[in-house]
């Protein structure tokens, strides 16, 4: 399970990947909306779509070995610049919203998300503010 320094794009993948995988059920509508947000936020634009399904494939076999968790929350904690880091706290918020529900274990996940990368408690509360706002159905 060696794996070296992955790059900005696919720890953010690798952060949607979690997300969905958390409750033990990737869901379609997760997935539709991973490859979603790869192809429409401005952070993508210089990444080919085309390697979402790799960059996941891989991401989910590191999760698979022993540890796994953790060395994929170090690779993501690595690799992301601190401009960036609640963009993908952000993301992963969304992620755990787009079945509408968020399982217990998407929130366990995201608090070690949080402190992972260390986003603040007022801006972690504001970004799940305004995920909540986006999808809320009436």
């Amino acid at each position: 399970m060696t794996q070296g320094p992955i790059d900005h794009h696919m720890a953010l993948i690798y952060v949607m990947v979690l997300m969905a995988a958390a409750d033990s059920d990737m869901t379609d509508r997760e997935l539709l909306m991973i490859g979603d947000l790869v192809q429409h936020l401005p952070v993508f634009r210089d990444f080919d779509a085309e390697k979402v399904v790799s960059v996941a494939e891989q991401c989910a076999d590191i999760l698979d070995a022993e540890g796994g968790l953790d060395a994929v929350l170090g690779l993501i904690e690595q690799a992301l610049p601190e401009g960036l880091r609640d963009t993908a706290y952000a993301i992963a918020c969304d992620i755990a919203a787009a079945d509408g529900a968020v399982a217990q274990e998407e929130l366990r996940l995201l608090e070690m998300i949080r402190h992972r990368l260390d986003v603040d408690r007022l801006t972690a509360a504001a970004i799940e503010r305004g995920i909540a706002a986006l999808n809320r159905a009436g």
